[in-house]
């Protein structure tokens, strides 16, 4: 039974070092392609890995024309996420990447709060505070005075992409789907790619891909396998064996597997403020999470 429940630990763990390590092979593989193109790819490969795994487990599938309609909401939703967030890590860190990402759940409660009228107490409105606070934190690097959307254009559009994902968080916890997760994700990665397809049609591409360096193939393809395929597989699994909410606790290490690898790998530089500025953030997320659950 121990073996079992550590089985089951590492598959959650090893899903969000997958996601974790995702933002340092898409810097890389910014290296020689755009933004567009490196979607393109992952959902490729992602799809055709999932595509895969429902042919050998014998999967259903059986299209419901009205979940395709909403899985088709979320398609458009999860493409436009993507593009900013990728075009995003261009102009700033892996690692300043990984921590504003992490900071999805706050905008989560607020939306809550807007569109559903859920409460939010005093607590967690503190929590939103201290996330803010060191998101300003991290962005403006000790200097509040310093912060402009032109300057900081890749954080902008990072932290965006955190709102862009809060959207799709909550519109796919409101929609009902009469799909499995793992063939709601695997429809979902075909119509994105059908989405980001007709931006691709031209030489870019094919010269692109061409020319790729080893390292570049490499980081594609890991995001292709292990972040869209591998990692999704796994998530899928550990919410069937596990509760929602303690499955959720392993998010919080996500951007601490981040830091660690753009140090590790793209030898990006890791300050005292920058950790701090972090742990803030993940302070007031943890704050606002478990007053939410």
């Amino acid at each position: 039974m121990r073996s079992s429940n550590l089985f089951k630990f590492w598959k959650q763990l090893l899903a969000v070092i997958f996601w974790g390590a995702s933002f340092i092979a898409t810097k890389t593989a910014l290296a020689q392609l755009s933004p567009k193109n490196i979607i393109l790819i992952r959902l490729l490969l992602g799809t055709g890995f999932l595509f895969v795994i429902a042919l050998i487990t014998k999967r259903n599938f059986k299209i419901n024309w009205k979940s395709l309609g909403s899985i088709l909401m979320l398609a458009f939703i999860a493409t436009f996420h993507l593009w900013i967030q990728v075009t995003g890590l261009k102009f700033t860190t892996a690692t300043n990447t990984g921590w504003i990402i992490g900071i999805t759940p706050v905008f989560m409660a607020i939306l809550g709060l807007i569109f559903f009228k859920e409460k939010l107490n005093l607590l967690q409105l503190t929590g939103i505070a201290i996330s803010f606070f060191g998101l300003l934190l991290l962005i403006s690097k000790g200097n509040f005075n310093n912060i402009g959307i032109i300057s900081h254009k890749g954080d902008f559009l990072v932290l965006t992409s955190a709102v862009t994902w809060s959207i799709y968080s909550v519109v796919n916890k409101k929609i009902t789907l009469d799909y499995s997760p793992f063939m709601t994700i695997l429809f979902l990665f075909f119509l994105m790619m059908i989405i980001i397809l007709p931006f691709n049609i031209n030489k870019e591409l094919v010269n692109s891909i061409n020319h790729l360096t080893v390292k570049v193939w490499v980081s594609v393809l890991y995001l292709g396998i292990f972040c869209s395929g591998i990692a999704y597989v796994l998530w899928a699994q550990a919410l069937k064996e596990f509760a929602a909410s303690k499955v959720g606790v392993f998010l919080y290490f996500e951007p601490f597997v981040t830091v660690f690898a753009a140090w590790f790998i793209l030898n990006e530089k890791i300050t005292v403020l920058i950790m701090l500025s972090g742990i803030i953030i993940t302070i007031g997320v943890f704050i606002v999470n478990r007053n939410r659950n």
